[in-house]
């Protein structure tokens, strides 16, 4: 009888340590929001909601990892010239001007061709988890939802250096 306590006792003491070790998902996002600090970008966790997609009732709201890279590079008045936007991966209405499957959340008359044709190149780069584009007069965002390879912040990085190199 006391054998069978004691196993018990262990058996519930290793059960709550393996509860509490991170999972291999967990060390996965650790490793990689890891290395997007050491390349400049803030990570939060947010809300964002998508353009009401073609056939659907209501607009789809996300609660998705933001990667933003700051615009250091520009000083107050030309940051006050800037015209935000963002791009969904959704099929709506609001789509002019941009590739297939993917719409307009706000600012669809704010660039000018040649950065609508930029945004369309940094679109056709992102990997498929990447759910939105953004860029505001403070910063440039990368909505991902972390499914792919580490691989995939070096792209998202170099996509979203292109635009705030182009400063819009």
């Amino acid at each position: 009888m006391k054998w069978a306590i004691i196993i018990l006792i262990m058996l519930s003491l290793i059960g709550s340590m393996m509860w509490v070790l991170p999972t291999r998902r967990e060390r996965f996002q650790a490793q990689l929001r890891s290395q997007a600090k050491a390349l400049g970008y803030h990570v939060q966790l947010a809300k964002v909601t998508a353009p009401r997609a073609l056939g659907e009732m209501e607009a789809e709201t996300y609660s998705v990892p933001a990667y933003r890279l700051l615009r250091t590079n520009i000083d107050s008045r030309e940051r006050e010239q800037l015209a935000g936007w963002q791009v969904f991966r959704v099929d709506s209405v609001a789509n002019e001007g941009l590739p297939s499957g993917w719409s307009w959340g706000w600012g669809a008359s704010a660039l000018t061709s040649d950065q609508l044709a930029l945004v369309n190149q940094v679109i056709g780069e992102m990997p498929d988890d990447v759910l939105a584009l953004e860029s505001t007069p403070i910063h440039v965002t990368a909505y991902w939802r972390e499914e792919g390879p580490l691989s995939d912040l070096e792209r998202i990085k170099s996509a979203l250096d292109r635009i705030l190199a182009a400063r819009f």
